[in-house]
């Protein structure tokens, strides 16, 4: 990711976040090299759901090309905007590139979309200021 970095701007949590709207969790990221992705398939995936995961890196790899060739800004790009949900989509839309590649980059999408929740969250910002909105610990001390 190094190279594209330099020259785009895009990062690893950049092509982790626009894995969720292709339907697919994002991988471990930066670790143990930092501005990295570590694809790791388990022996239980099937080949139709690897060859589905090729054709969104296939496709997330041509986005970041365009950002390399100038057609997309390297700051208004499905990258760096995703995940993509639908409250998003519906709303005002200023942004570069059409709804449609946001929402359906690739044609099964419109069959079979897991549609994100939440958007881009800052999570060095959450690592550094957890909330937790759990019970206190003694709601759950039996002996009470």
């Amino acid at each position: 990711m190094r190279p594209i970095t330099a020259a785009t701007g895009i990062e690893a949590v950049d092509v982790a976040k626009r894995l969720q709207d292709y339907g697919f969790h994002a991988p471990t990221m930066s670790w143990p090299v930092t501005n990295t992705l570590m694809i790791e398939p388990t022996e239980s995936e099937s080949k139709e759901e690897l060859d589905r995961f090729c054709d969104a890196m296939i496709r997330i790899r041509a986005e970041i090309r365009a950002v390399e060739e100038g057609q997309l800004p390297r700051d208004d790009n499905p990258l760096k905007h995703a995940p993509h949900t639908i409250e998003t989509l519906v709303g005002e839309w200023a942004r570069a590139y059409p709804r449609e590649q946001a929402a359906y980059p690739l044609a099964y999408l419109r069959r079979q979309k897991f549609w994100p929740t939440v958007g881009r969250v800052d999570d060095a910002f959450g690592d550094r200021n957890l909330v937790c909105s759990c019970p206190p610990l003694s709601d759950y001390d039996e002996s009470v």
